[in-house]
């Protein structure tokens, strides 16, 4: 049963953090309510006020800085916004197809890209895919506004590291550097994910494939970024497996059978399963979460290099 709330319905930022003060934790932040009301009819949070932040102007826009190539996404901003957006299906194409497998149709019309991330929910797919872009968000509070990295928000389960009277305003995404490609693939049986793993590579000079061929043999792997999510308590970049895979060679990491490739490739498998932190839940064991890791950086590696 969902208990009797007031719905406060700022116009400004700064109003929506005097809100927030005032009521202190009597308050939350209602954005798109996807999560929030859940958790309210099942009593697992109690507010007495609610601040409406999708009546600010300006959260929900999304734009492209030309010159810097940086996608400001308005923390308001829903899932089916971006999943449509023809800017970012033409710039940001991984980020698109990212959120248009957010959950359903319902929840990306009404879910927003900044309630997800600062719910904290660990089985979610755009926390992830956005650290592929090592994207940054901005915050405002009472001591004025900051920016940081997205990976340092959430700190655990349902919690980030936001004080209290802070919202997030926007989150800033960089273009992948030119000549990376990235590919993310999620799985699950249940409604949300039981893994999301991305990677975005580039490969070094020796690759001169045509896009859609295969990579040349003497390809070797220049720069990766390896992201992984729903497995444990936050999303997480695995930053020890990226350096261990840089300039190993496409065939002997990618190919079957390879022993040398085999023995790079489960160092690195392990090294993102320590970064990933993978717990017991529903969705599987531990044991059969670290396999899943294994698995699907192979299949990932491989779309992202097929791409280039």
């Amino acid at each position: 049963m969902l208990r009797r709330f007031r719905l406060h319905e700022p116009t400004s930022v700064e109003e929506a953090v005097s809100l927030l003060v005032q009521h202190g934790e009597a308050a939350g932040v209602y954005a798109g309510g996807t999560e929030l009301l859940l958790a309210m009819k099942e009593g697992l949070l109690r507010y007495e006020h609610l601040v409406n932040v999708k009546t600010v102007a300006g959260l929900g826009d999304v734009s492209l800085d030309g010159a810097s190539g940086l996608l400001s996404i308005g923390a308001t901003a829903t899932h089916r916004s971006l999943e449509l957006s023809p800017m970012v299906r033409a710039e940001f194409p991984l980020l698109a197809d990212v959120e248009r497998q957010v959950a359903n149709i319902r929840v990306r019309n009404v879910g927003t890209v900044g309630g997800n991330l600062c719910f904290a929910e660990p089985h979610s797919d755009v926390g992830a895919a956005l650290l592929l872009f090592d994207a940054q968000v901005e915050v405002a509070g009472t001591a004025g506004r900051r920016s940081f990295p997205l990976e340092e928000l959430a700190t655990g389960p349902y919690e980030t590291c936001l004080v209290e009277g802070e919202i997030l305003t926007r989150v800033l995404a960089p273009r992948l550097p030119p000549g990376m490609t990235g590919a993310y693939l999620k799985f699950g049986y249940h409604e949300r994910p039981t893994l999301g793993l991305g990677v975005a590579v580039r490969l070094g000079p020796a690759s001169e494939a045509g896009r859609g061929e295969a990579a040349s043999p003497e390809a070797r792997i220049e720069e990766l970024r390896i992201a992984i999510g729903s497995v444990g308590p936050r999303p997480v970049r695995a930053r020890k497996a990226e350096e261990l895979l840089r300039g190993t060679g496409v065939e002997e990491l990618l190919r079957d059978g390879s022993a040398e490739g085999s023995a790079v490739f489960d160092e690195a498998v392990g090294l993102a399963v320590e970064a990933a932190a993978p717990e017991a839940d529903l969705h599987g064991s531990r044991e059969y979460k670290e396999h899943l890791i294994g698995v699907f950086l192979r299949r990932a590696l491989r779309a992202a290099i097929s791409a280039q």
